[in-house]
């Protein structure tokens, strides 16, 4: 199963990610408070490399956080992509996107169908069924928009994936 399934994952899916390439922009040391900022920002700056044939998407956007999301976090944003960038690229608002990757290696993941007020309950309840199975997470926690955040609130599918560790 890969980190980008036609199909909603179960409550607690096993996987094995690839190092897929991304485009971002990375945020460091950040706060909840900050992520409204960040995601409108982000995603439209991307959304216009896309537009101007630099980059070409190949998945759904995504967010990567790195650390713990209920304190000072980094965070990436963007989308995975054909081949991601070799240099820098800076954009009009002032944000630069650069080349990553989605972090190698067996994961576990869930699907959150509804408003995005219902991922922190997602995210127990996939640490709680992690951790039932007897699983190590790590500090990195990955979502995934699969339908256009346009969507309505009812219509909307997040995938939730946590590497191991």
């Amino acid at each position: 199963m890969n980190a980008f399934p036609d199909a909603p994952f179960g409550p607690a899916d096993r996987l094995d990610l690839d190092a897929v390439p991304l485009a971002v922009i990375r945020h460091n040391g950040i706060r909840i408070a900050d992520l409204s900022d960040a995601f409108d920002a982000g995603y439209s700056a991307i959304a216009l490399t896309f537009a101007g044939d630099v980059l070409t998407p190949a998945g759904p956007a995504l967010a990567i956080y790195h650390g713990d999301p209920m304190d000072v976090f980094d965070l990436e944003l963007g989308y995975p992509v054909v081949s991601p960038p070799e240099n820098p690229i800076p954009t009009a608002s002032g944000s630069v996107i650069i080349g990553s990757a989605l972090p190698s290696g067996p994961a576990v993941a869930t699907t959150v169908l509804g408003s995005y007020e219902e991922l922190g309950a997602g995210w127990a309840g996939l640490v709680e069924r992690a951790g039932a199975q007897g699983l190590r997470t790590g500090s990195v926690w990955i979502e995934v928009y699969v339908s256009d955040p346009s969507t309505t609130p009812a219509e909307l599918r997040t995938d939730l994936i946590l590497p191991l560790a």
